[in-house]
């Protein structure tokens, strides 16, 4: 046990243990003008993603007592906001973004409102369906701006400032979605859910740095997004993730919801997202002697090993566990896949790169969600458990096999020089 313990010690990342020095740049950070601001702005918006599967799931399976139906509503909803989520991008892409948030955040806010008072399960479906054409792009109209904001030698704070305050709306919205769902008052939930966009939304709508905002330029002949290998490896590694954690957010309330513990769905996700809020923290204070590429792809093996006893698990404590230490794993690999993808996208692709990904990935999870719903009703959650597992190690085989399409992202040079050279890849315009 101890050496399996060291061993995995050594295939993390080397961290910089000079924490209280590398903790002072977050406190420099937000005293930076605007930052704080843009933080609370969207934060809101990101709780109500964070609430509005559960929400959905729960609305859907106490109108109509099926949990497959549920999963349906889940799917349907997911697969329209992935399948216009690279559409989202792309207009941001190319006009800015006042305009586009201006549309879609109040649209979003009052459908939910509409799903709230509805009964039927056709109607229901429907508007599941009709609301995730019109989600938002909140997380994708953030990230482009901390390049105005922050100077150059902030960036990877910054960056992952930004993935703890997402990872932390992960961990509150289900909470709420669950505790405002099982209450005596469960149409409470989908309101909090709506207010909570149309505030977030409509702040970061208004923000002057996102009212600002200039999309970055292509070159002239510049190829198609998806012609780019990277990205194209991006996308197939997605479909395999999407698949698998779809399965996994509809497994972890149904599971619960078949053992009549429905209410230990917000405290499992929530110790996943508590951790992946720190290991978020921690994704910061890796060294830079080691490639962002390298820090993922190791990162990636030991997020994908420690899905293996899933479909074992119950839900309680040792369900819990595991995803405790799932999501602090997961929380880390997430700065370094935000700093690959920086590395390896186009120019002019700033939101539209990680918007077509997660078109593709989110098309996927809601395909996992519907399909999970049928076979955690049909056979057991557990088997939908044990199909997270054998994607996401699917997807660590397309990671391995495609390992030198990544290289852009595989340099080891000093922070500054680091910081330097991804900015110009990008004419002085980051993504993340």
């Amino acid at each position: 046990m101890q050496g399996q313990f060291r061993a995995g010690i050594y295939l993390l990342p080397p961290i910089d243990y000079r924490i209280l020095r590398i903790m002072k740049r977050y406190r420099e950070l937000l005293a930076t003008r605007f930052v704080k601001s843009l933080i609370i702005s969207a934060f809101p918006a990101r709780v109500a993603y964070g609430m509005i599967g559960l929400c959905i799931f729960f609305k859907v399976e106490r109108e109509t007592n099926s949990i497959a139906i549920a999963g349906l509503a889940i799917g349907l909803n997911g697969i329209t906001g992935a399948l216009t989520a690279g559409i989202r991008g792309s207009m941001l892409d190319r006009w800015g973004q006042r305009w586009p948030l201006r549309i879609f955040v109040p649209s979003y806010a009052l459908l939910i409102l509409a799903l709230n008072t509805m009964h039927s399960q056709n109607l229901i479906l429907i508007t599941a369906f009709i609301l995730g054409m019109t989600a938002p792009p909140i997380n994708i109209s953030v990230r482009p701006l901390w390049v105005d904001i922050v100077p150059r030698s902030s960036l990877r704070t910054a960056y992952a400032l930004d993935t703890v305050s997402m990872n932390s709306a992960v961990v509150l919205g289900p909470i709420l979605a669950t505790t405002l769902s099982l209450s005596s008052r469960p149409e409470f939930a989908l309101i909090v859910a709506a207010f909570s966009m149309a505030l977030g939304g409509g702040a970061l709508a208004i923000h002057p740095v996102s009212n600002a905002w200039i999309p970055e330029k292509k070159d002239k002949g510049q190829g198609a997004l998806i012609k780019n290998r990277a990205i194209q490896l991006l996308m197939l590694e997605g479909i395999f993730i999407g698949i698998g954690w779809g399965a996994f957010n509809i497994a972890i309330p149904a599971f619960a919801t078949i053992e009549e513990v429905p209410w230990r769905t917000a405290w499992i996700l929530a110790s996943l997202g508590v951790a992946t809020v720190i290991g978020g923290i921690l994704g910061g204070l890796v060294s830079n002697k080691v490639s962002s590429l390298i820090s993922w792809r190791r990162i990636y093996l030991i997020w994908a090993t420690l899905t293996i006893p899933l479909a074992f698990t119950y839900p309680g404590w040792n369900m819990a566990i595991l995803g405790a230490a799932i999501g602090l794993v997961s929380g880390a690999g997430q700065v370094f896949y935000f700093e690959v993808l920086e590395a390896v996208r186009p120019k002019g692709s700033q939101a539209s790169s990680l918007g077509w990904i997660w078109t593709v990935e989110g098309t996927f999870m809601a395909f996992g969600a519907a399909f999970s719903g049928w076979i955690c009703e049909n056979y057991s959650p557990r088997y939908a458990l044990a199909l997270t597992t054998l994607m996401t190690l699917v997807g660590l085989l397309v990671i391995f096999i495609g390992w030198q399409r990544f290289q852009p992202a595989n340099k080891i040079p000093t922070v500054e020089e680091d910081l330097n050279a991804q900015l110009d890849s990008t004419s002085d315009q980051y993504q993340h």
